[in-house]
This record gives C-alpha cells, structure tokens and sequence, in this order.
C-alpha cells in the first residue's frame, strides 16, 4: 500500500521529541506500507529556524517513513476556524505533486483540527479513502469549540474510519454524533526494549542523583492543562513531611515560570529540578531512578508517558481522566480528579508509603505494544493479511 501521513505532530531538527508517538508508530508502520509523511511546519517557527527547516526537508526524504516537511501559513489575528482553508492551501501549493498527482491507497489525518479536516477534504477531491487519527486535546477541548466542532465532525462523517487511542475519546465522538462503526480504539504502544525495569543504583549514579533522595518525577509539556502548576502545589503540601523527597521536572513551556516563582516564594528552589526538554532516549534512566511518577492532567488521550513509566515498573499517580482509567489498574497506582490539589497531595503521599509490585507494574505495560497496534491500524487500512487485533482493557 502507498500510504501518506499527514500531521503537525513529528520531529522538527529544532524540537525532536515532537509528537514521539507518532514518530514511534509511523516507523513501525513503514515495515509493512509504502508511507511517506508530510509535516506541518507553524511558519513562526520556519521564520525562526530557516536553516534548519530546509535540511530537514533534504534529510527527511531520505529515510523511512519518508518524511517532507511544508510551512503552515496562516494570517496571525485571525479566526482559528478558519485554520482548515489555510491548511489546505499550505498544502496545495507547496506539494501539489504529492497531494494531487500521486496515487495513495489511503492518507491518514493525524491530529483532529486542522490536520484531519484538510486531509478529509483532500481525500474527497482526489477520491482517496482517508482515515482520521485523533489523540486528546483535538477533541475533548475542539469539539467544545463551535467553529471546530463542526468541521471536526464533518470530516469524521466523512472518512473510512476514525482512530482513537482509548475508549473514553470513541465514547465521546460517538455521543457526538460519529458513527460507533466508523470508530476504532487502537491504543499506542511502548518499546518494551527501551523501558523496562532497571537497578533503581545503577540509574543513579548514571545521572548523578543521590541515593538516598526520594524522586518524584514530572514528564510533559508545562502547559497548565498538564497540571503541573497543581503538581508543584501538590509537592509543596508534602514537603515538610518528606525532607527527601525531590521534585524533577522534564518538559519546557507556559507554565514554567509560574512554576518557578511559586517554588521560589516557598524557598523550596533546592528541592525542584528543572531539566528542560530531554532526548526520548534519555528518559528510562530517569524512570528507573524515580520513586513515583506523577502526571495530574486536566484533560488527555492516553499519554504515552504513562505507559513508559508503567513498563519500567514504576507506580503512577495520576488524574482520572480521558483513557488514562483504562490503562491505570489499581495495582500501578492512584487517580485522583483533575485539579484537586488537595486530593493529589495525598495520593503523592500515600504512593509514597505504598509498596508496589514493580513486576506486576511492568507486565501489564508490556501488553500495549507497537506490534499489536500495527497488526490493528493495517487491519483498519485494509491491508489483506491482517486480523483485527484489539486490545480491550477497560475495567
């Protein structure tokens, strides 16, 4: 099959630890179709690295997935609703000989506004079935917004099918009005190589971290729909009974200096580390060496992050919100509701105190695999061969 990707939601030279799950997924997808990705640049950001944005291009056609980067222009002040036409033009008139001239058995939209509805309407002028990919915020936060919802869901009437990450985010296109029939779950997977148990020592000492510090361990963008700024709260109300316990911190973006002055008014600064962005690879190392991983969003998929933490047999606290209940048994930790900073405090502290089965942990990790989630998205594309693999894990 000749398949083309199309997503804002990939590596860019200047960030690339963009979109890691995709990255992950379409590299795997490559083994078995003819895929090539085209990446939508924000033209702010090819402004600000030109350079690079071109040896990315001249880089990305060589490998597999081959990957083609384009600039997403759009008039700054302008309603966001509008960002499906712009899209779709960036597209028409920067590739036209990809999106227009070469014959695919499939395109899949990655990201539900503005990515899959410009993908939905290229496929209907070229008469190509298109499949739509959506993962968190592009539905539990667009679908609130009209001049998205529409086109969101429009586009979604409009493809073959629409893959979703968890049963929570199908459950919620579908009361909106998708058919349940065109929405499939097709969970992400882990590289089961890459995180996996580890000597908590060895780690350690790899990173220069104290072995008799408690670590509690932050993985994501800083935006405050993260809940990281309740996260620091959090930490704050079980500092003085933990005099060990450290907070680490990797991620860069908007809610950083919130972060950082809030820490600093309580004069805990020598307790927090702010690591910025990491490389993926970086990140089993820092897994190993925590007690506790913590991500408190207010809305999500299923982050990929906590299925990482979990295959390294490290426990979990976390909110009880989108598909993160689907994939968090009582066994690899707690969930509390988003933005209860009291309630998140205390499920620190008694994790803290839990003894947890670190093997358990990453057994029930090791199920969401790349494998699996392949075998289920070439089932959905239609590949001849593949059986529909579907891995159902709701409580």
């Amino acid at each position: 099959m000749n398949v083309l990707a199309i997503t804002n939601l990939f590596g860019y030279p200047w960030d690339p630890s963009r979109g890691m799950f995709n990255q992950q997924q379409f590299k795997h997808l490559a083994r078995h179709v003819d895929l090539s990705v085209l990446v939508a640049v924000p033209w702010v950001e090819a402004v600000r690295h030109p350079t690079t944005y071109w040896s990315a291009r001249r880089e990305g056609r060589k490998g597999i997935p081959h990957v083609d980067y384009f600039i997403f222009w759009y008039l700054p002040g302008m309603a966001q609703a509008m960002h499906s036409i712009f899209f779709f033009l960036s597209l028409a008139i920067q590739r036209p000989s990809t999106v227009f001239l070469k014959r695919w058995n499939a395109l899949i939209g990655s990201w539900g506004f503005p990515d899959a509805t410009a993908t939905a309407a290229l496929g209907g002028i070229t008469g190509t079935p298109v499949f739509m990919k959506v993962h968190g915020t592009d539905i539990n936060d667009y679908l609130s917004t009209p001049g998205k919802r529409w086109q969101i869901l429009a586009a979604a009437r409009r493809c073959r099918m629409v893959m979703t990450p968890s049963l929570a985010l199908r459950d919620r296109l579908v009361d909106a009005g998708v058919d349940a029939n065109k929405v499939a779950v097709v969970y992400n997977g882990v590289d089961s190589a890459m995180f996996r148990p580890a000597e908590r020592s060895a780690a350690r000492v790899r990173l220069g971290v104290p072995a008799d510090e408690q670590m509690l361990l932050f993985v994501g963008n800083l935006k405050f729909a993260k809940g990281c700024v309740d996260l620091v709260d959090a930490f704050v109300a079980i500092a003085g009974t933990h005099p060990r316990l450290t907070l680490v911190v990797i991620g860069a973006g908007d809610a950083r200096p919130l972060m950082s002055q809030r820490i600093a008014q309580l004069g805990l600064a020598n307790r927090v580390r702010f690591l910025g962005k990491l490389e993926h690879a970086s990140l089993p190392d820092w897994f190993a060496a925590a007690q506790l991983f913590c991500l408190p969003s207010h809305n999500e998929g299923v982050p990929n992050v906590l299925l990482e933490a979990m295959a390294c047999g490290i426990p979990v606290v976390a909110s009880r919100v989108g598909g993160i209940p689907e994939v968090v048994p009582n066994f690899a930790g707690l969930l509390v509701t988003p933005g209860d900073t009291r309630a998140l405090a205390n499920a620190l502290q008694d994790a803290l105190a839990h003894e947890w089965d670190i093997d358990q942990i990453a057994a029930h990790a090791r199920k969401f695999t790349w494998e699996a989630n392949i075998d289920r998205v070439l089932h959905l594309l239609g590949e001849p061969g593949y059986r529909k693999a579907e891995l159902r894990v709701r409580p």
